[in-house]
C-alpha cells in the first residue's frame, strides 16, 4: 500500500511550465492524460533549488486503475480515507481536500491501521464513543494510524428494576428513588458501594461497567471511578481508561499515552 504521509509530497503534473522540473518535495505525481489521471513515482536529481529535474519516473497506477473521489475530504481523517479507498473498487483512489490539494491511496490494505477497541454503554449517550468520533472527524488522530472498533453495550437489555440515573430515561433510579433493599439494580462498583452504605447487602447488582466488558486489546474504555483513569491492564488486556465525562483533551491524551506504550513492544511484556 502507498498512502503519502502528507499531501506536500504529491505533485500535480497537469502542465509543465518548467519542462521536466518539479517541486523538490515531490515523491509522487498525479498527471492528467486523455484517458484520465494516472499516478507516478519520481526520483529527483540532487540540488538546492526549489525545482528539480526528474531523474527517473514510473507509473504506479494507470487511468483504468484509478478513480477520483467525487467529494472533498479531510486528509487528516486517514482511517476514513482508507475505508473510502477500499470502497472505490479501484487500485488507486485520488482524493481532493477542501483547499484543492491532492493525495491518493494505492492498493489499500485493511490491516495497515491499528485497531483500538472502544468500550462504552448506553443510555444515555455513549460519551467516549461520541468524543472519539468527533475528534476523528476533524482529523486529530491522523498521525496515529489507527481505526476504532466500537463495543457499545445497551444496559436496557439487563431488564433491571432500578438503573443508575434519570439521564438514561429510566423510571426508577438510584439518584431519585428510595429503594426497598431487595431490588435488582443495574450498576457498577460505585452503585454497589452506594447500595451497601444505604440499603445493606440485600440488593443484587447487575454489572454495567464498560471495563468489565473488555475482551480485546489495545483498548480505551469509560469508567466512573476517577482513580482508574490512565493506562494499565484490565481483564488481562492492555489499554486506557477515561473518566465518565472526560474532556476531549483528556481522551486524546490517554489514547496517545496508551498507544505510545503499546507500540513500544506491542504489549508483549505487559503484566497479566
Amino acid at each position: 500500500m502507498i498512502f503519502p504521509e502528507e499531501c506536500k509530497y504529491v505533485g500535480i503534473a497537469t502542465s509543465q511550465p518548467l519542462g521536466e522540473k518539479v517541486y523538490f518535495l515531490s515523491r509522487w505525481l498525479i498527471r492528467e492524460t486523455a484517458e484520465g489521471p494516472e499516478v507516478l513515482a519520481v526520483r529527483l536529481a540532487d540540488g538546492n533549488g526549489l525545482m528539480r529535474e526528474v531523474k527517473a519516473g514510473w507509473v504506479l497506477a494507470t487511468p483504468d486503475e484509478t478513480v477520483v473521489w467525487p467529494e472533498p475530504v479531510n486528509f487528516n481523517d486517514r482511517s476514513r480515507l482508507l475505508r473510502l479507498a477500499r470502497e472505490s473498487g479501484k487500485r488507486c483512489t485520488i482524493f481532493t481536500s477542501p483547499d484543492e490539494s491532492r493525495t491518493f491511496i494505492l492498493d489499500p490494505e485493511p490491516g495497515s491501521l491499528l485497531t483500538v477497541h472502544v468500550y462504552d454503554i448506553v443510555p444515555p449517550r455513549a460519551h467516549l464513543v461520541a468524543v472519539l468520533e468527533e475528534l476523528e472527524g476533524v482529523g486529530l488522530f491522523g498521525d496515529l494510524n489507527i481505526t476504532f472498533e466500537y463495543h457499545i453495550r445497551d444496559i436496557r437489555d439487563l431488564e433491571a428494576e432500578v438503573y443508575p440515573c434519570r439521564a438514561g430515561g429510566f423510571d426508577r433510579t438510584l439518584d431519585a428513588d428510595r429503594l426497598e433493599g431487595t431490588e435488582r439494580v443495574a450498576g457498577c462498583l460505585t452503585a454497589r458501594q452506594f447500595c451497601a452504605e444505604n440499603y445493606g447487602e440485600g440488593i443484587e447488582i447487575a454489572e454495567i461497567c464498560p471495563l468489565t466488558q473488555v475482551a480485546e486489546e489495545p483498548f480505551i474504555a469509560r469508567c466512573c471511578r476517577a482513580e482508574r483513569e490512565g493506562v494499565g491492564v484490565w481483564n488481562k488486556k492492555f489499554g486506557g481508561v477515561v473518566h465518565w465525562g472526560a474532556s476531549p483533551h483528556t481522551v486524546d491524551q490517554v489514547l496517545r499515552d496508551m498507544l505510545k506504550e503499546w507500540r513500544e513492544d506491542e504489549g508483549s511484556s505487559r503484566p497479566r
